[in-house]
C-alpha cells in the first residue's frame, strides 16, 4: 500500500480553513478536518477511487460539497496537494 505524504500547502490549506471556520464555530471547524483526515487516510487504500482532477495526474476526493482534497498518487505514495474550498479558483 502507498505512504501518505502532505505537501506544506496542502496542511496550510486545512489549517486555514478550520481557522476560518472556527472564528464562528470550532465544533464545526474541529469535525470538519476530522473529516477531512479521516477521509484522506482512506486514500493510500483506494487511491483511483475517487474523480480524475482538473489538473493532468490529479484526482479529488470531494469530502463534503464545498471542500475538495486535490492529490496526485503513484504506486509508492499519495501526495496531497490542495484542499480547497470549492468558491476558490483550481487551477
Amino acid at each position: 500500500m502507498p505512504e501518505l505524504e502532505w505537501k506544506a500547502a496542502a496542511v496550510a490549506d486545512l489549517l486555514a480553513i478550520v481557522d476560518y471556520i472556527s472564528d464562528d464555530n470550532p465544533d464545526a471547524a474541529f469535525a470538519l478536518m476530522e473529516e477531512i483526515q479521516d477521509k484522506v487516510a482512506q486514500l493510500p487504500a483506494h487511491p483511483k477511487r475517487c474523480r480524475p482532477g482538473r489538473v493532468e495526474g490529479t484526482r479529488e476526493l470531494v469530502v463534503r460539497p464545498n471542500y475538495l482534497v486535490v492529490y496526485a498518487e503513484t504506486p509508492a505514495v499519495v501526495t496531497i496537494l490542495r484542499v480547497l474550498h470549492a468558491a476558490q479558483m483550481w487551477p
